[in-house]
């Protein structure tokens, strides 16, 4: 988005577009159920107040597999934010931070910095993980993790006993960087997660 330029506000004829991406062996081969997909279609369904829609894919944890994916989702089909879940550990199979980074334009490393933040409420072992973001020409690309207890975790944020957002998760940054890379203008269930802009930044213009 070009200063002095007005966002255009997602819609039905121009939804945001979400690449989800699992990655698993196990999954992939049919060894086991992926639980992936169905978190982050769950979430996002429950998160997003704006027209969407998503953009499958389960494959195995090979480095070329994931780069070529990614690159599909975000030049080809057009994809204003990718995520992807699974293969951040120290295994040697996981090997999604090294395929997000080569195919990459532009580190974004606040999005692993908070995401293992966030974790680290839960389990010590969170500073393990090796997530992390970028961006493709206009997608951003978000490693999350695993488990969907996790990427809900990390998406929505932590709350209190009786349900008070104590940290925003990291989606609530993701909205204005939509923005700012030239993507649609997105809404958010602000019950579930606040999408922060600046008091300046520029809105869409109402209809």
């Amino acid at each position: 988005m070009n200063m002095g330029e007005l966002p255009v506000a997602a819609s039905a004829d121009n939804p945001f577009v979400i690449g989800l991406v699992s990655i698993s062996d196990r999954a992939s081969s049919g060894a086991y159920e992926d639980k992936g997909l169905p978190a982050l279609l769950e979430w996002f369904g429950i998160a997003l107040d704006s027209p969407w829609r998503a953009e499958q894919r389960l494959i195995p944890d090979e480095k070329t597999r994931i780069e070529q994916t990614l690159i599909e989702l975000a030049d080809q089909v057009g994809c204003h934010l990718i995520v992807t879940t699974g293969g951040t550990g120290p295994a040697p199979r996981d090997v999604t931070p090294e395929a997000t980074l080569a195919i990459g334009e532009r580190e974004m490393p606040g999005f692993g910095e908070e995401m293992r933040r966030i974790s680290r409420h839960f389990v010590p072992t969170a500073i393990l993980s090796r997530q992390t973001a970028v961006i493709r020409g206009s997608s951003l690309i978000i490693n999350l993790p695993g488990q969907p207890k996790a990427i809900r975790e990390t998406l929505e944020g932590l709350r209190d006993a009786d349900g008070k957002l104590d940290v925003a998760g990291i989606f609530s940054a993701v909205p204005y960087c939509i923005d700012l890379i030239g993507g649609p203008y997105v809404k958010t269930h602000p019950d579930i997660c606040h999408a922060f802009r600046p008091k300046n930044a520029p809105k869409p213009q109402e209809n």
